[in-house]
């Protein structure tokens, strides 16, 4: 069983800007690449932060009020106001940057922009180097994969792999990744192990073993003739 990584899902054109770049260069990439966030890099190319909308919308949100204005947003920490003044993107950008490596899983970067609670994440190599980013919409690009492969990596990885199982004791139909797991195992406590295996598939939406049974089902004598 083989987990996707990163590096296979990755948008491999990363568009960034150096620390020194100015508010409206930060604004016209943005607008011309049509991105909601960039990379910050060094001189070296080092990824050292990242500049997102967010960032570059403190500039307004934090205005001095004047007569006639609105007032200031109240509770504004002060790393946010200091942040809101800056003029280059060393100045705006959110630091330090939240990176991945080409060989992570997606179960991996997932979980990372889970805890860290962003939307995507500069996927960088050995000397922090940019190589690529991943969003969001890349990870949930596995529930596209074709029912078929989804199966057929079940009864081979899954179940005549890992589980060193007979498959043609398990039935294994996939509908639109939702799997049903059918025909018996021969012990009871297998049941949960399948069924826990198979929703860590790639691709996999639900798993539903109503129809999976274990060998203590069968009448004495095994109900064999």
């Amino acid at each position: 069983m083989r987990h996707r990584r990163i590096g296979e899902l990755m948008t491999r054109e990363v568009v960034s800007v150096r620390g020194d770049a100015p508010f409206k260069e930060i604004v016209r990439v943005l607008s011309g690449h049509r991105v909601t966030a960039v990379p910050v890099v060094d001189g070296e190319r080092r990824v050292i932060g990242v500049v997102s909308e967010g960032d570059l919308l403190r500039k307004t949100t934090d205005r001095v009020a004047v007569p006639g204005d609105l007032p200031a947003v109240p509770g504004v920490e002060a790393w946010e106001r200091a942040k809101a003044e800056g003029t280059r993107a060393e100045e705006l950008m959110s630091a330090p940057p939240v990176c991945a490596r080409p060989e992570w899983t997606v179960v991996e970067a997932a979980r990372l922009m889970e805890v860290q609670g962003v939307k995507r994440l500069v996927v960088v190599d050995d000397e922090d180097r940019p190589v690529g980013v991943v969003s969001r919409r890349d990870l949930l690009g596995i529930f596209l994969r074709e029912d078929d492969d989804i199966r057929r990596e079940i009864v081979e990885d899954v179940l005549g792999g890992t589980l060193g199982l007979d498959p043609s004791g398990v039935t294994v139909e996939v509908r639109d990744g939702r799997v049903e797991l059918g025909g018996r195992v021969p012990y009871r406590g297998m049941i949960p192990v399948i069924e826990r295996l198979c929703a860590t598939v790639d691709g996999v939406v639900s798993v539903s073993r109503t129809r999976l049974g274990h060998e203590d089902d069968l009448p004495p004598g095994g109900g064999r003739t």
